[in-house]
């Protein structure tokens, strides 16, 4: 019973503790009814912020998308690239029209004016963009018993898509073994970056593709219609290729052989070598008297 109130007595004094800590920090209360704002592209979005605690408050925002970071209030007041699009009051700020480079993450820190108390609020805005034609790269030919990889992506929809595959205009399951016409396939889908990989591709796998992305606004849409051959590998073409290969190397090292025994070699060399050039020494003459003093003999 001794240790159970000594163990209760440790608790309770840990809690005041940590209460007194918070009080002597400053720490103000700063919240949001709305953590997630979801809005179409092109139509105005409102970004709540409530604090309290606050005697003289100092309201900052920041916006966050990947390694981009900007202010958009500071001191309570708009900075100048967003003061044609936002405007700010106490509860929050308010996008006139948002695009879908809006998107990513609001942090909304309010301190005094002396900096004694903190407090800060996250929202995320996401801006609703449905997706735009996907894209594909397929193989028009590819050879059975290898790693084949189909891909497929868009750039546009906002959140981002999620991808589906089908082939001869049936949609693909994510298990080959729940659908007898893909039992004899062997391939692993990623619905997230939009790949369908086939290790190894069969002959089963001929067929008709197409990729769908969809992120759940507007419709989903689809790319072309491509057609990929699952060919056997043409073991004689490789061999026939070798044979020629050897034959005409072996042409080669024969006509150089034959060159050098009828001394073809030997003949260009001593064409090549450089012509005698011979110098001779001036005459006494007598005063007066031009002749030529030396000469080229080419």
């Amino acid at each position: 019973m001794g240790t159970s109130a000594r163990a209760g007595g440790r608790l309770f004094l840990l809690f005041t503790s940590a209460i007194l800590c918070s009080l002597e920090m400053g720490e103000g209360r700063v919240y949001t009814s709305t953590p997630e704002v979801r809005v179409p592209e092109n139509s105005m979005a409102k970004l709540s912020c409530s604090y309290t605690d606050f005697s003289s408050p100092r309201v900052e925002w920041k916006f966050v998308q990947g390694d981009t970071t900007r202010l958009i209030c500071f001191n309570s007041k708009i900075t100048a690239s967003y003061e044609n699009r936002v405007t700010f009051s106490q509860s929050g700020i308010t996008f006139n029209s948002v695009t879908r480079k809006d998107t990513g993450k609001y942090t909304c820190m309010v301190t005094e004016d002396e900096g004694n108390k903190y407090g800060e609020a996250i929202i995320q805005l996401i801006v609703l963009v449905p997706p735009s034609k996907p894209t594909v790269s397929i193989p028009s030919s590819t050879t059975i018993g290898y790693q084949v990889v189909l891909t497929c992506s868009e750039q546009d929809g906002s959140p981002p898509s999620t991808y589906s595959w089908f082939k001869d205009g049936k949609l693909i399951p994510t298990d080959p073994k729940t659908d007898s016409a893909f039992r004899n396939s062997s391939y692993s889908i990623d619905r997230m970056t939009g790949k369908l990989v086939f290790d190894p591709l069969s002959v089963f796998d001929t067929g008709e593709y197409t990729c769908e992305a969809e992120n759940g606004v507007g419709q989903a849409r689809r790319s072309e219609t491509v057609h990929m051959e699952a060919v056997e590998l043409n073991v004689w073409g490789i061999v026939v290729a070798v044979f020629v290969t050897l034959i005409l190397l072996g042409l080669l090292i024969f006509g150089i052989w034959f060159a050098y025994r009828r001394g073809f070699f030997d003949r260009i060399k001593k064409g090549t070598l450089s012509k005698k050039v011979i110098y001779s020494q001036p005459t006494a003459r007598s005063e007066g008297e031009f002749r030529q003093t030396s000469s080229f003999l080419v």
